[in-house]
């Protein structure tokens, strides 16, 4: 009965694409009748690659992976026009043999992924359906340690794929899918314009290091809602990467209605920003169980103006320093990026430059946020003209000493100046920047107290901080105050 109960529902998602398919002209090219076979062993990439190639040469179709197989393949590209229709109970997944992947997906730049499915300058391109992408990650990872995995050394080419890699992509779809278990960056879009990604599932596992999930590298008008995330790295990053610069700034972003759980950032705005990130709203978003909620980490020379957060839950702890961050709600910081001897230096700083600088952050608006972790809000800046205009309405913060992990530090990777900085927890911590406002905010201290936890609002080198109806004690309040300024 059981059984009998899975064949109906497939069969009940296939009419339903045949029927949408049918209405809006289009064929259907199922990838077994291409020679698909769907085993889980063998790898499907030339089928599926035949399937696609036929339906983008027929004007336009979908393209039906059905249930309930798992259908193997190592590197394809994607072509438009083209729905790719991954039914309830069937599974793409990456192809383990770290031979199969050639191609960079960071260009000229080796040292940092490949690309598994990808595709440039493709138009009217949809993935949907209930089945899963799975990018098969953990197969491409060395030892598992306590809280994540030993990265493989590598020669010039780092094999991991990237599970999606779009460039130059018109009118892009992504909705409703199961997509994950990436080696590296799950969703890269790169260039593209017209993005609409809803009601995904992207689990990633928690311990393997750089599985970003989805990352917009110098695109416009994106709109994701409806997600659930969970990734080591950042679930949601927004970047303009030295490699894509001719796609220009990445803009006119929002994220509604997502929940997620990251080891490093949930949201983050940087580090690598080479252009500038502009008109950028998140709103109506939990962030769970993560070391960093929201994170503006500007390191090059672009420019972040006019952000948004609103109406959000963020709950965090210390982890290890394997992952960037201490525990901080809310950082927003401006600093010149590190000199470093790294696989992929020469891509960080503009060409011939041996050091970089860092641009403006500015006009960024935290409202209704409520905030439970091990640190609270730290905004830091080499000099205070690198920020301005930060405001903090209605934000409530709850500090309590959570885990076993050392904290009284911020991590301020990866800047010129020292990565890690000690010093006391509070509330608000703000280090060199110019007009801060904090408006109707509140802080407030659990039981666990370590002697490192210390004032509401701690202000160093600011111009311009205006305090309105800032309420909470400091965290021993028999000897230390409230707010200190200096």
């Amino acid at each position: 009965m059981k059984k009998l109960k899975t064949y109906f529902v497939i069969l009940l998602s296939f009419v339903s694409l045949y029927s949408a398919a049918q209405q809006n002209g289009q064929r259907i090219f199922v990838v077994k009748d291409f020679g698909a076979v769907g085993d889980g062993k063998s790898d499907d990439a030339g089928a599926i690659q035949k399937a696609i190639d036929a339906c983008n040469a027929a004007g336009g179709g979908a393209v039906l992976f059905t249930a309930p197989f798992t259908y193997m393949a190592g590197p394809f590209n994607i072509k438009s026009n083209i729905e790719l229709y991954v039914q309830g109970g069937a599974k793409i997944l990456a192809n383990p043999d770290e031979r199969v992947y050639t191609k960079s997906a960071f260009r000229q730049n080796p040292g940092e992924g490949t690309v598994w499915i990808g595709g440039e300058n493709v138009e009217n391109f949809t993935i949907s359906g209930n089945g899963e992408i799975d990018g098969n990650g953990i197969s491409f990872m060395g030892a598992e340690l306590e809280d994540s995995y030993e990265l493989k050394p590598f020669n010039v080419l780092d094999p991991r794929p990237h599970v999606l890699t779009l460039v130059a992509g018109r009118n892009i779809r992504i909705k409703d899918i199961h997509i994950g278990n990436s080696a590296y960056w799950t969703i890269h879009l790169i260039g593209c314009n017209d993005v609409v990604i809803s009601g995904i599932t992207l689990l990633n596992s928690l311990k393997v290091r750089n599985s970003d999930g989805i990352d917009l590298d110098h695109s416009k008008n994106v709109r994701i809602s409806d997600c659930y995330i969970e990734s080591g790295d950042d679930c949601i990053c927004l970047k303009n990467r030295r490699e894509y610069e001719e796609f220009g700034a990445c803009e006119n972003i929002t994220v509604t209605n997502c929940t997620m759980t990251s080891r490093s950032c949930a949201i983050k705005i940087g580090s690598e920003n080479m252009d500038t990130i502009r008109q950028i709203l998140f709103n109506n978003c939990i962030i769970k169980k993560s070391n960093r909620g929201v994170g503006i980490q500007n390191r090059d020379e672009g420019v972040v103006s006019d952000v948004t957060f609103s109406n959000m839950i963020i709950e965090g702890h210390l982890f290890s320093d394997v992952w960037w961050g201490k525990a901080e709600s809310i950082y927003v910081t401006a600093y010149r990026r590190a000199k470093i001897n790294h696989k992929d230096a020469s891509w960080r700083f503009p060409k011939d430059a041996t050091e970089g600088r860092v641009g403006i952050v500015k006009n960024i608006y935290f409202s209704n946020i409520k905030c439970t972790s091990e640190n609270g809000v730290y905004v830091s800046a080499e000099s205070a003209d690198k920020l301005s205009n930060i405001v903090f309405d209605n934000v409530d913060l709850f500090i309590n000493k959570m885990t076993s992990i050392p904290g009284g530090m911020y991590d301020r990777r990866p800047a010129q100046v020292e990565g890690f900085v000690k010093g006391s927890t509070s509330g608000f911590y703000f280090d060199k920047a110019n007009s801060i406002v904090v408006r109707n905010c509140s802080v407030q201290w659990g039981s666990d107290r370590p002697s490192y936890f210390a004032h509401a609002l701690e202000s160093h080198a600011v111009k311009s901080l205006r305090l309105v109806g800032l309420t909470g004690q400091s965290a021993f309040p028999q000897k230390l105050k409230a707010v200190k300024e200096d």
